[in-house]
């Protein structure tokens, strides 16, 4: 495989992906309603219940919205990973999937390239979720929204080689609702995206460490850290290695079949 014949099937590979998320205005939609909705009406009744301490990266006081907008950037990319391992499922059952891999180019480059996409199309939905966000004054430091990009994607990365592997491991169509369950929720509400961690050890030592070992709960402190121009160390390596692990393990497990 030359660079040309990459590039192509490349550029190929994410038009098509773009292509069927155009085509799919309720999953735009429904990838911005949920967070909203977490982010106008959720956490306006949470707002008195949860006083948020000052802690880094933030420099004072801060809203309860302001707080969990990482977080809520950080459910964007987690549902849109999953959405994008439903979507490969779907590709396998009708064939489209096993045309792809059978193609003479590497399964390995066919993979990343689906998996680029995928944080491609994550990315112009977390956009679009700050920007409605800044029209309800919830704003963030200019350079934030520049941070954004390579610490979302790199999240988003991760996600949809979580996304990826789970493609591989459901055999069906149908059992996606349970990985629903028991993978992305537990993620979502085990995760520092709606309330700090040090009130979770407040109320539990054992939750506090799932919390800290959950690399989503690294995706969105990276993310947190980002959007007011401070570096996280530990969330962009516990990122790094995660997903590189996740996604070898993806990998071998589509080379095997």
């Amino acid at each position: 495989m030359n660079l040309s014949q990459a590039g192509y099937a490349f550029n190929g590979i994410v038009k098509r992906e773009f292509w069927r998320f155009l085509q799919q205005r309720s999953r735009f939609i429904s990838a911005l309603v949920r967070p909203l909705l977490w982010l106008l009406v959720f956490a306006a009744g949470f707002r008195a219940a949860l006083g948020i301490a000052i802690a880094p990266p933030y420099e004072t006081y801060i809203t309860y919205e302001v707080y969990i907008l990482p977080g809520l950037v950080g459910i964007i990319l987690l549902f849109n990973g999953m959405q994008s391992s439903l979507s490969m499922v779907y590709d396998r059952e009708m064939g489209s999937m096993k045309v792809l891999l059978t193609s003479p180019l590497p399964r390995p480059f066919l993979l990343i390239s689906k998996l680029v996409a995928s944080a491609l199309i994550s990315m112009l939905q977390v956009y679009a979720f700050v920007a409605i966000a800044a029209c309800f004054k919830i704003t963030l430091p200019l350079e934030g929204y520049i941070w954004l990009l390579p610490s979302a994607f790199l999240a988003a990365l991760l996600l949809s080689a979580l996304g990826l592997l789970l493609s591989s491991l459901i055999k069906q169509l149908e059992n996606f609702a349970g990985v629903m369950n028991f993978v992305v929720f537990p993620m979502f509400f085990l995760s520092s995206a709606l309330y700090p961690l040090w009130r979770m050890r407040e109320s539990s030592e054992l939750l506090y460490f799932v919390c800290l070992a959950n690399p989503f709960t690294h995706a969105v402190e990276l993310i947190r850290f980002s959007l007011y121009g401070a570096a996280n160390y530990l969330a962009l390596s516990v990122t790094l290695v995660t997903t590189a692990v996740i996604l070898g393990a993806a990998i071998v497990a589509y080379e095997s079949r």
